[in-house]
Parts: structure tokens; C-alpha cells; sequence
């Protein structure tokens, strides 16, 4: 198991038992530092005082069981408006939704597409694409797919 996957599994209780998602674990080298972030959400959204009861219920949890050698920051932060989508949850919350989509390789010669999210699996995702009157249902590989998040109009 990958030590991300174990944090968030040692974590996850007590995050949702603060009434909050733990959305994401990331564990990066920033710098000459490494960094182990948690993102996490809510309903309504997550202000700097929620990171902070997060970041200091959990850090003597991250103590005490110690899963990490070494020395690391601890930072705990929303998972913003624009976050990648990454788990079936996380396409299901944007059914209906515009999306923006990055592939790793052109399609008709473009990597960058704006769709309407009609339908997923855990291997494809189906989008509505629409070009004036012009509307048709594309279904991509979700390996396929470099960055998927959700489309913010300006």
C-alpha cells in the first residue's frame, strides 16, 4: 500500500468525525523539504480556521502513529474550485457539468477541451461537446485524459 493511501486511511475517520472530507493526501519534496498535504472539504466550503482544527487534531495522530521516516512539514488545505478530478465520486458530484479536459495526446488536433459530463465508468467518461447549434457525445479513455477539473467561466 502506498503511503499516501495509508495516511488517508488512518486519517479519514477523524476527518469526517470533524465533519469534514479527506479528499486528497499528497506526500511531494518542495524545495529541500518534504511536504505531506491533506485536502479536505465541506459542504459549503473550508476556511483557514478549519484547516487549522484539521492540521491540529491530526497532528498528534501523525505522531503517535508515525508513518513517515524522516522529517516533513504537515499542511492541511481546501481542495480549491478548480481541483482535478480524480475519483468516481468526484465525477459523480460533476454529472451535468462543464468540464475542462487536457489530453496527454491531440485529438483532431487539440488537447485542451471544454465538455458537458454526460456519463463515466472507471474507465471512461462521456461528454457532451457543443460548437454553436453543433452538439455531440464524445467517450475518452480516462487514461487518456491528463488533467480533468471543472470549468469556471469568467
Amino acid at each position: 500500500m502506498k503511503l499516501t493511501d495509508r495516511i488517508q486511511e488512518l486519517l479519514e475517520p477523524t476527518v469526517k468525525a470533524l465533519g469534514y472530507e479527506l479528499y486528497d493526501v499528497e506526500y511531494e519534496k518542495e524545495y529541500d523539504n518534504w511536504v505531506l498535504t491533506l485536502y479536505i472539504d465541506r459542504e459549503g466550503g473550508v476556511s483557514l480556521d478549519d484547516c487549522e482544527l484539521v492540521s491540529n487534531t491530526v497532528d498528534p495522530i501523525l505522531d503517535e502513529a508515525d508513518p513517515i521516516d524522516g522529517a516533513y512539514y504537515l499542511s492541511v488545505s481546501s481542495v480549491g474550485l478548480d481541483r482535478p478530478l480524480k475519483k468516481d465520486k468526484d465525477f459523480d458530484r460533476n454529472l451535468g457539468r462543464k468540464l475542462d479536459i487536457r489530453l496527454y495526446a491531440p485529438l483532431d488536433g487539440k488537447k485542451e477541451l471544454v465538455g458537458t459530463l454526460v456519463s463515466f465508468t472507471g474507465e471512461e467518461l462521456t461528454v457532451l461537446m457543443e460548437q454553436g447549434a453543433k452538439k455531440n457525445e464524445l467517450t475518452l479513455s480516462r487514461k487518456a485524459c491528463a488533467l480533468i477539473r471543472p470549468h469556471i467561466d469568467f
